[in-house]
């Protein structure tokens, strides 16, 4: 019998906290007892979990108590207050925050490319950034096999990867444009920029704010993070973030350049047997990945995959996965997983 955990999720009322809900159950992850933790105005109202009602308690370092798991989806500086205290406790942390990401103590994990980092955590554990999650996942088998000397990403990202207030604006702006009136725009590109646009009806070319470099931190994220979790600090990385009008399910064109020249029936029987991702390409029948039919689905999907016409050693992917399930809620739950695997829960 699986050894039974009493686990804690700050943030479950989220759009990632409602995920992790469903994928603890989904999952059957073995669970003995469950704590619902948020902040003090979110305190002593009622959650459903399996059929029964939990009092959310407040999130204070001493209500991580006999916690063993603590997932966290609540915020970076919720993340930055609490997680240490939950760790300090004996819970190991699992943090779906851009928090930890980068730092040099904190394994930045995706089991199926960098499962080994578990061993080297010190009660924090980080869950990558969504489009990170799903590009390395499929990245990882073609870089075992072929090597890896340079990605270049464009990403096509859903709202829910701004939250439940995101997708919520993207209806009511929806509904604004049926009915011909003013459309208002209050939360994206990035809430706490100046200026905030529609996302109904149009694309939006910045994720977060930007950086001196002309990079938005969502791309210096994705280019950081690829390089941490893949053990190439000196890999090319660049990347385009985009936001487009989808409700979940982030797209992402990517280029790469492999150390060998191999051809696109190579690539194809390397990612069709890789785990956690399935080789949707066909394009004689118009089949590949979109991201209104991956919704709701755990893998991350690969297709139209083609040799680059100037460079034999290039290739381009389209790379869709569902970003509030391997994206976030999923990975976390698999890093959780992978520890009780390896006896390290």
């Amino acid at each position: 019998m699986a050894k039974e955990l009493t686990v804690a999720i700050v943030g479950a009322t989220g759009a990632v906290g409602t995920k992790m809900k469903e994928q603890l159950l989904k999952r059957n992850f073995p669970i003995k007892h469950i704590k619902f933790l948020a902040s003090a105005r979110s305190a002593g109202t009622e959650i459903e979990f399996g059929g029964k009602n939990y009092t959310i308690e407040e999130a204070t370092p001493e209500a991580f108590e006999g916690v063993d798991v603590a997932l966290f989806s609540a915020g970076g500086s919720v993340s930055a207050k609490l997680a240490p205290e939950a760790a300090k406790r004996g819970a190991v942390v699992i943090d779906n925050t851009s928090h930890f990401r980068m730092h040099p103590d904190v394994p930045l994990v995706v089991p199926e490319v960098n499962r080994e980092d578990l061993k080297s955590h010190n009660g924090i554990i980080a869950n990558p950034n969504c489009s990170t999650i799903q590009m390395v996942a499929a990245l990882q088998p073609i870089r075992e096999q072929f090597g890896l000397t340079k990605v270049i990403v464009s990403t096509y990202q859903a709202v829910s990867g701004s939250g439940v207030s995101a997708i919520e604006e993207l209806r009511t702006q929806s509904e604004q444009w049926d009915a011909g009136k003013n459309v208002e725009a209050n939360i994206l590109p990035a809430k706490s920029d100046k200026k905030h646009y529609p996302i109904a009806r149009n694309v939006i070319p910045q994720i977060d704010v930007f950086t001196e470099n002309g990079f938005t931190y969502e791309e210096m994220k994705m280019i950081n993070e690829t390089k941490k979790i893949m053990h190439m600090p000196d890999l090319a990385v660049a990347a385009t973030c985009v936001r487009v009008p989808v409700v979940s399910g982030h797209s992402e064109s990517v280029y790469i350049e492999v150390e060998k020249e191999i051809s696109v029936q190579e690539m194809f029987d390397v990612l069709r047997n890789a785990p956690g991702i399935v080789l949707q390409d066909d394009i004689s029948a118009q089949d590949y990945p979109m991201p209104l039919f991956v919704e709701g689905e755990d893998p991350v999907y690969v297709g139209r995959i083609r040799q680059d016409l100037s460079n034999k050693k290039g290739f381009h992917l389209w790379i869709v996965s569902d970003n509030l399930l391997k994206g976030a809620a999923l990975n976390s739950i698999q890093i959780a997983e992978s520890m009780l695997e390896d006896n390290l829960l």
